[in-house]
């Protein structure tokens, strides 16, 4: 099931980033299906190109699929993303934002990522939700919601 807004963000712990460590700050967490493929390199530089806006707005960006942490690290050294990306393999952090779906591609049918977005806010609730989301123009349609609260 998906996580919709008002809920509490389910927590957060890993090596790479801890959501109880960042109380007091919104967190734009996107959850991406795998690093240095097309879409989500598209979505990552994006949110790379637009992170001191959400700097501006107090937002920290983090980034998840079911990579494991050498792909991850690669992907952000590769592309200079300034924001944490999470390792997922086991997808459990997919799975408790109900963001790891059936998915289906030329009649094949697999389980992965769900290309979906939630800013967290300050208290560790659940403000916004995007599910489903185009990686094109997605960073401006997030700090647009930003924006707007």
């Amino acid at each position: 099931m998906l996580i919709q807004a008002g809920d509490k963000a389910p927590n957060i712990k890993t090596s790479e980033f801890s959501l109880a460590g960042a109380r007091g700050k919104k967190v734009v967490l996107f959850f991406y299906p795998k690093a240095d493929t097309p879409g989500c390199t598209k979505e990552a530089c994006e949110f790379r190109d637009a992170s001191k806006s959400f700097a501006k707005r107090d937002a920290l960006i983090v980034g998840i699929s079911p990579d494991k942490a050498p792909a991850q690290q690669k992907f952000a050294a590769k592309y200079n993303l300034p924001f944490a990306l999470v390792a997922d393999p086991e997808h459990a952090i997919a799975e408790a934002y109900g963001v790891w779906k059936e998915k289906s591609m030329y009649g094949r049918k697999y389980m992965g990522i769900e290309r979906s977005t939630f800013v967290i806010d300050e208290n560790g609730k659940i403000e916004n939700v995007f599910s489903k989301v185009k990686a094109e123009g997605h960073a401006a349609q997030v700090l647009e919601a930003l924006a707007g609260k």
